[in-house]
């Protein structure tokens, strides 16, 4: 698992890479929670362009960071997204909770109009 955490315009962006399983999801949880609550920027902007395998752990990553950031009346989204997790985030209805953009730059401007 890579991940990479950055902070643009007062945004969180995280892309991750790999594999994200049971196992990487307490450490990368960990260190979103530590960046947000660090910096005290309230939008946060997912990035899965390199994702090769998710498990339903990464679903319970993805809605407790939503719960985090909607705490703290910030917005959050997903981006760069690949066909097979489109279907998982689809089928699960976190598509209806979340935007999935195709950008980070799209994703960006949409955390930053709320």
């Amino acid at each position: 698992m890579v991940m990479q955490l950055q902070v643009h315009d007062g945004v969180v962006v995280v892309k991750l890479g790999g594999e994200l399983g049971h196992h990487e999801v307490e450490t990368i949880r960990n260190e979103i929670e530590a960046e947000l609550e660090r910096t005290g920027h309230r939008g946060l902007v997912m990035s899965f362009r390199d994702i090769d395998f998710v498990d339903s752990s990464a679903l319970g990553l993805i809605l407790g960071r939503y719960r985090t950031v909607t705490e703290r009346h910030g917005r959050m989204a997903l981006c760069e997204v690949n066909e097979s997790l489109a279907r998982l985030f689809e089928l699960s209805g976190l598509r209806r909770i979340l935007p999935v953009t195709a950008t980070v730059d799209e994703a960006l401007q949409l955390v930053r109009e709320g």
